[in-house]
């Protein structure tokens, strides 16, 4: 078996755009490397070998600000997502999967925890005292030092590649990560180390009062997967490949802005009369969706893809607008009813699973989340019992075939994205919202006699979503409507009353007891 190694290796493809030398990918670091802990890991091969059963090795692919109706299999007549739509093609594709929370970091932590934002602590993109807060700090080690502050609500959760890790899965982390270090979230190999990548242009540097740069805290290095390189995936595959399972987490910094793809891509589309608004973004899609494509054939070539299950879901979803930006080339804001909403633009998503021979493709209608990323995946090598009582459920019954996904109300909750706190997500709740059957509730609440945070709704709001996914009409006033509004708000204050926070990891004490 092939463990994880105590050095670093893996050098990236170098940045066209700067001649500073990428740093390398690390392997193991933060890991406990005694002979027991690697005996460990192999016994659980060894073990699943003996017993005749043959664990996928998993691929995660996650859209990085991507409004679920933007690809061709999801009904678009613009966005040309020819890999994706072989994916899904070969997939089980449930159209109508949600995401908790419409702000990358809560979004992302739901899909490595199982749990929703009020559940981890991690309902924000900024621990206190926020963006700004840290943009006015001076000091890079007080900056990285208040940052840390908030690392224990991961590294004290069940994560997804933390449960892998023991099971015997090399574990790697690319893209998008908000958590520090990638081995705080139980990855062994990672991209995301908390120092600043020399000639960075695209996000990952934070630039603090004094001028200095350190790093912003959304993935620093792993930011250059998809955009500037594949190569430390690639180099991960091949390592593992016939030795150990692994799991890779490719959350890319696309199609999220700036909207700067090769012109290729802008090629696309020019002239098909698209509204100007709204190339640069279809430009970026078209660049994450030729990044897919690689990834699979890459797969398809080293011939593991019968051993392969993908994953696919979006964090949020992003909507251009036609305000565009005074300064920044090809930047025009997103729509205020998408991204850090509690609107279907922000929330909806399409989820796929692909295994072949093991999964059915098919289309599910069924209401489904992103909270059930982490059981599906548990369920399909088989360890389901190894991280009990999360909310989500097992989508892997239906994806294979076995038995109909049951009607359920799907639940959410939307923060502003600096906290005020940590372990008190009740402080913050924006919005809470449910969706069952057609119906959609949105509930707001505010704090210190201030309206809702955002505006996206001021009152109770019920929308038919299916008929009005823009959600226009309100029903919350019609007489016809009373009996499933109530109901709506019982199943949410069933699910969570804020107020109680007792879910949520508490900070380690001096003396490290909690």
């Amino acid at each position: 078996m092939c463990a994880p190694a105590s050095t670093t290796y893996g050098q990236a493809v170098p940045n066209s755009r700067s001649s500073a030398k990428p740093r390398p990918r690390e392997s193991g670091r933060g890991l406990p490397q005694s002979k027991t802990w690697r005996m460990h890991m192999l016994l659980a091969v060894l073990v699943a070998f003996i017993a005749g059963a043959q664990p996928p090795n998993i691929v995660m692919i996650i859209s990085d600000d991507q409004t679920y109706r933007d690809f061709g299999f999801m009904g678009s007549k613009e966005a040309l997502t020819p890999h994706l739509d072989r994916l899904a093609s070969k997939s089980a594709r449930y159209v109508n999967g949600y995401v908790p929370t419409s702000v990358c970091s809560p979004s992302l932590a739901t899909m490595l925890t199982g749990l929703y934002p009020h559940q981890s602590g991690i309902h924000y993109n900024h621990p206190p005292p926020g963006n700004r807060g840290f943009n006015q700090m001076a000091s890079v080690k007080e900056y990285l030092r208040v940052r840390s502050r908030s690392y224990y609500l991961i590294k004290s959760t069940r994560t997804l590649p933390r449960i892998l890790a023991n099971e015997g899965y090399r574990c790697l982390q690319t893209g998008k990560f908000w958590e520090g270090h990638h081995s705080n979230a139980g990855f062994t190999d990672g991209m995301t180390i908390m120092t600043t990548p020399p000639g960075q242009t695209i996000g990952g540097v934070r630039t603090l009062a004094s001028g200095k740069k350190t790093a912003h805290g959304n993935g620093d290095w792993g930011l250059k997967i998809g955009r500037e390189t594949m190569k430390p995936i690639y180099e991960f595959i091949d390592e593992c490949a016939g030795k150990t399972p692994f799991f890779i987490w490719y959350a890319p910094y696309l199609p999220h802005q700036p909207h700067d793809s090769p012109e290729k891509y802008f090629d696309l589309y020019r002239g098909k009369n698209i509204p100007a608004h709204r190339i640069p973004y279809l430009a970026s899609i078209s660049q994450f969706d030729d990044t897919v494509g690689e990834l699979v054939n890459y797969v398809e070539k080293k011939g593991l893809i019968k051993d392969m299950l993908f994953v696919f879901v979006t964090d949020n979803g992003w909507t251009p607008g036609t305000r565009k930006h005074k300064s920044a080339k090809n930047f025009f804001f997103h729509t205020k009813a998408s991204k850090r909403s509690p609107n279907e633009d922000g929330l909806r998503t399409p989820i796929l699973f692909r295994w072949e021979g093991v999964i059915k493709p098919a289309t599910h209608e069924q209401l489904c989340s992103s909270i059930d990323l982490v059981p599906s995946v548990l369920s399909a090598i088989g360890i389901e019992h190894k991280m009990p009582g999360l909310p989500g459920v097992d989508l892997m019954v239906s994806a294979k075939g076995i038995a109909n996904l049951k009607p359920r109300p799907i639940f959410g909750e939307i923060y502003p994205g600096d906290a005020s706190s940590l372990g008190h997500p009740s402080r913050d709740i924006a919005y809470r919202w449910v969706r069952e059957g057609d119906f959609k509730l949105i509930v707001p609440h505010s704090h210190n006699g201030e309206k809702p945070w955002g505006g996206y709704v001021e009152k109770t709001s019920l929308y038919q979503v299916r008929r009005d996914p823009s959600e226009q009409t309100n029903l919350s006033n019609n007489p016809k409507h009373q009996a499933r509004l109530q109901r709506l708000r019982t199943l949410l204050d069933n699910w969570w009353t804020p107020g109680n926070n007792s879910a949520v990891p508490k900070p380690e004490t001096t003396d490290g007891h909690r």
